[in-house]
């Protein structure tokens, strides 16, 4: 094996792990963007469950609001009556 030929081998080698250290790279680099996609999807529909609970819990204060302004009504109905019947 010539000189140059030794060299061209060395430099093949280093080459290829380089190569093969790139791609690592750029699959832990993958990796993490799809982990970072994945939390960001939790994350996104986590949120869209606080809502959807903050609106049930907006329904259920109006109905008890409503529930109570009747009662009042309902009360205020009775003393008039029982005023008028005095």
């Amino acid at each position: 094996m010539t000189e140059q030929e030794r060299i061209n081998a060395e430099v093949q080698t280093k080459l290829a792990l380089q190569d093969a250290k790139f791609n690592m790279f750029m699959q832990e680099m993958r990796d993490r963007d799809n982990q970072r996609a994945e939390d960001i999807r939790e994350i996104r529909t986590s949120i869209s469950n606080i809502q959807n609970r903050i609106d049930d819990m907006g329904k259920h204060v109006r109905n008890l609001s409503l529930t109570a302004m009747g009662a009042i009504g309902a009360m205020v109905v009775t003393v008039i009556i029982s005023l008028i019947k005095s």
